[in-house]
């Protein structure tokens, strides 16, 4: 879909912006389901199913939640990528349709901050590599301890360390990082594996892992636990199924984009997230512990090169996830605030600053946090935008958009001022239900304070926030 460049309001357009010509649009099938493979391949996606086997599941329990996690999420990543495969545009462009060409700002803005969040985490996991790989050589230093508000000492400068790294490959491009790409595309599945073989000759074989009991002696018991464990793996890449149009606005076709997700995501996710439960269920045999973190594992393996050469690829590998995942989208997402000023390195240095701030130790210190306070409070932000951008698109629009006037403040999707009041009042609607139950998981209130039944909704987030605010905004502006 060609733009009339000439008419488009600077504001609203750069390079990083504007359409993609559809004779520009190369991505195939096996493109998407290679860049699935490739980003569930990461050390918080075998974090995702561990913290499953910590928080009490049984294998088949924990394998069960993330496939049913992942193919639901599916469905919205399908649709929402339907925009980019027909128009060409990213993410912050889509939502100038439902929320106005300012009022695009607002979802794109919480989505950005939710990347800084990943950003910020997965620096986190880079700086342990590089100070469990030091502490291999000088092991009179002490074990990283549960932070309070800051890390020890050693830890902290050597997160600062990997997080300057960072900040230096923004600097240098992105170009700069398809070398580490290759390397972890090819060191990552040769590490899961490895672990797997590990486990497997560390314990009497598989079945003695497996029989590993559930911790929930009933189904009520279970059941309390999985819900809010699935609306934390749907959360896991909610962020994804918003901003999936900056990735199928390169499909040659809606064909491309909807097997390759389909054929890519479900399967990888749950394969890895397997090799994850298993291993950590091993360590519980190994060692009398569960342990989740597989940094923490590694440490514990015997040899120094082989410790410290694990410890250095999960870095090298972790940068060029950090870069792909962690920067790009956020890096749109800023641009979009004022793309005449902020460029891909602008937007790249926002977000790692962000993400210095946001004490990622904090966040994955621990399943419990990891999950509940991390992935359940901001998929409560991400399920209404994603509720919203759906009811718009295919309800209200048909799918058919004026791809010249998303780039004019006074086209369509200017609405009043830039701002469509009716997106930002049914995101309110679809946030608010889920307000009291993240404030009692980070223990800011009272528990009397709210009926049992409203703080329960905390464990539903995703699916509440997605529901009520794309009803809201259907109905209301269905009447206009």
């Amino acid at each position: 879909m060609d733009l009339n460049q000439t008419i488009a309001d600077p504001s609203l357009i750069n390079e990083d912006l504007a359409p993609i010509p559809q004779d520009k649009r190369t991505w195939g099938t096996w493109n998407y389901a290679a860049l699935w493979i490739s980003m569930s391949l990461c050390i918080p996606t075998y974090m995702l199913a561990s913290s499953l086997i910590g928080q009490g599941m049984n294998w088949w329990q924990a394998i069960l939640t993330i496939f049913i996690g992942n193919t639901i999420v599916l469905l919205p990543m399908i649709l929402n990528g339907h925009a980019g495969a027909k128009y060409g545009i990213p993410f912050p462009v889509f939502a100038r349709a439902s929320f106005g060409t300012k009022g695009a700002n607002i979802p794109a803005m919480l989505r950005a901050i939710v990347a800084c969040g990943w950003f910020g985490i997965q620096t986190w996991i880079g700086g342990k590599a590089i100070y469990y790989l030091i502490r291999v050589w000088f092991p009179s230093w002490p074990e990283i301890a549960t932070a309070t508000l800051f890390p020890q000492a050693g830890p902290f400068i050597c997160f600062l360390l990997f997080w300057l790294l960072n900040m230096f490959i923004v600097y240098l491009g992105v170009e700069s990082i398809r070398k580490l790409l290759v390397f972890k595309a090819i060191f990552l599945p040769v590490a899961a594996l490895a672990l797997l073989y590990w486990a497997l000759s560390s314990t009497n074989g598989l079945g003695s892992i497996l029989q590993q009991p559930s911790k929930f002696n009933d189904t009520g018991s279970f059941l309390v636990a999985f819900f809010p464990a699935l609306t934390g793996m749907v959360g896991f890449w909610a962020t994804l199924s918003l901003n999936i149009p900056d990735f199928t606005r390169y499909a040659k076709s809606q064909k491309a984009q909807r097997r390759g997700q389909a054929m890519g995501l479900p399967a990888s996710m749950t394969l890895f997230s397997f090799i994850g439960v298993v291993v950590t269920s091993a360590t519980t045999i190994v060692f009398g512990t569960t342990i989740w973190d597989p940094l923490v594992l590694a440490a514990k393996f015997d040899g120094k090169i082989l410790v410290s050469f694990a410890m250095l690829a999960i870095a090298i590998s972790t940068l060029a996830t950090n870069i792909a995942a962690n920067i790009v989208s956020p890096a749109n997402d800023f641009s979009n605030l004022s793309p005449k000023k902020i460029n891909f390195k602008t937007g790249g240095y926002i977000t790692g600053i962000i993400g210095l701030l946001i004490l990622p130790w904090k966040l994955a210190e621990d399943p419990s946090g990891y999950i509940y306070t991390w992935l359940v409070g901001y998929s409560s932000l991400l399920g209404p935008i994603g509720g919203i951008m759906i009811a718009d698109y295919y309800f209200i629009r048909k799918q058919q958009l004026n791809v010249d006037e998303l780039y004019q403040h006074k086209g369509r999707y200017g609405f009043t001022n830039g701002f469509n009041k009716v997106a930002i009042i049914a995101l309110l609607c679809g946030i608010l239900p889920n307000v009291p139950g993240f404030l009692l998981q980070i223990k800011a209130i009272d528990t009397e304070l709210f009926p049992v039944w409203v703080s329960h909704l905390y464990n539903y987030a995703w699916f509440v926030g997605f529901l009520v605010s794309g009803m809201v905004y259907y109905l209301v502006m269905k009447k206009k």
